[in-house]
């Protein structure tokens, strides 16, 4: 069985670089309408300015998802372009190292906002709209939707300077499970894609020029290296797809076999 998404419409957000702009172009080449969306106009121009004004399938959508009337404004824009969406990516995510003793620098407001709330937020006008396709499609029994969520293994790993991101990863996967029982009724599934040792633009960025981080990373990695972005691609696919058709309220964890070890001390990246 194939885990064909072929005809369906995707919004994935965090799509400028790095794991987002990997699996907007793996949907792209199987057949999906996708609307990439960051904040980074600049760089989604530099990544997607040709492909777009070539491809039909491929669109994209710069704006602060953080704010609500953008969310308005990106899902507007998908309808005009491509009619539907079938399918919600939120890959748009950010790290910070933080120091959690320090309520001016513990970095949890920001980045409950931005890997919480903003994937929230915008999963509930999603769903919205799935519902009101189902509708007016008449659509009575097949499947109305996917939503994807990227995590972290740093959701079930505690580093000190990382607990705000922990914290707002955990707090992702629950929403994920609660979306998924919530929206069960109106056959929309919710699931996330949990990552550790994915060469992701943070990652990239955190290992230039450091080969010993990168030992480290390899070194607590079971399988001995670090995965590709088409990789989370792959997977974010098959649960988009009717092939997962069955599963819903699922953390699937990607990482190379990382949370398998003793967290102690190890990177959560």
């Amino acid at each position: 069985m194939s885990f064909s998404i072929a005809g369906k419409t995707v919004i994935v957000t965090g799509a400028a670089n790095g794991i987002g702009l990997a699996i907007g172009r793996q949907f792209v080449e199987a057949g999906a309408n996708v609307m990439f969306a960051d904040m980074d106009e600049e760089r989604l121009e530099a990544e997607l300015g040709e492909e777009a004004s070539k491809e039909e399938k491929a669109r994209f959508f710069a704006g602060d998802l953080r704010k609500k009337l953008t969310i308005a404004n990106l899902l507007s824009a998908t309808i005009d372009a491509f009619d539907r969406v079938d399918i919600l990516v939120n890959a748009s995510r950010q790290i910070m190292v933080s120091d959690p003793l320090n309520p001016k620098d513990d970095g949890m407001d920001c980045l409950l906002e931005q890997n919480l709330m903003t994937s929230l937020r915008l999963s509930q006008a999603v769903a919205k709209r799935m519902i009101a396709q189902a509708a007016r499609d008449e659509n009575l029994e097949g499947p109305v939707g996917s939503i994807i969520n990227l995590s972290s293994i740093a959701a079930e790993r505690a580093h000190p300077k990382l607990m705000a991101y922990s914290v707002s990863t955990a707090a992702l996967n629950q929403m994920t499970r609660s979306l998924a029982v919530a929206l069960a009724p109106e056959r929309i599934r919710v699931n996330a894609v949990a990552f550790g040792s994915v060469m992701s633009a943070s990652l990239k960025d955190m290992l230039k020029g450091n080969e010993e981080c990168r030992a480290d990373v390899v070194a607590h990695t079971p399988l001995g290296r670090i995965a590709s972005a088409n990789e989370v691609a792959e997977v974010a696919q098959f649960l988009a797809s009717d092939s997962a058709g069955f599963i819903t309220g699922q953390i699937m964890t990607v990482d190379g076999g990382r949370s398998l070890l003793d967290p102690v001390a190890a990177p959560a990246h």
